[in-house]
């Protein structure tokens, strides 16, 4: 590649939308998005969601905010449940494993003897 083609030449205008914060600005982008949005001029461009902007950044806002907009912490703590009953489910079975091969260990045995 050379140095020519480095910049991308498909600059075009899209709007930036912070969910979190419920703030959107437009502005110049080479972005993808499918989405659209009609914007305070009447007219429509495309719309790329972002989880943190400048309004809703802390080192920006002065403030210190715990921002969580995919439920991230949740979906830790349920897959650490669901590991946790997964784990607990292998070593149940794992135990009854054991206890009917005890058994058939000790019926084997007693057949041996008869």
């Amino acid at each position: 590649m050379s140095k020519k083609e480095l910049h991308p030449k498909d600059y075009r205008t899209v709007v930036f939308m912070d969910e979190a914060a419920n703030y959107s600005f437009l502005t110049k982008s080479t972005a993808k998005s499918e989405e659209t949005i009609k914007w305070e001029d009447g007219k429509e461009y495309p719309l790329v969601k972002v989880q943190i902007s400048s309004a809703s950044h802390p080192f920006f806002t002065g403030e210190e905010k715990i921002i969580d907009t995919e439920g991230r912490v949740d979906r830790f703590k349920a897959r650490a449940a669901k590991a946790a009953k997964m784990k607990e489910a292998l070593e149940a079975k794992a135990k009854k494993a054991k206890k009917e091969a005890e058994k058939k260990a000790k019926a084997k045995d007693s057949a041996i003897e008869a």
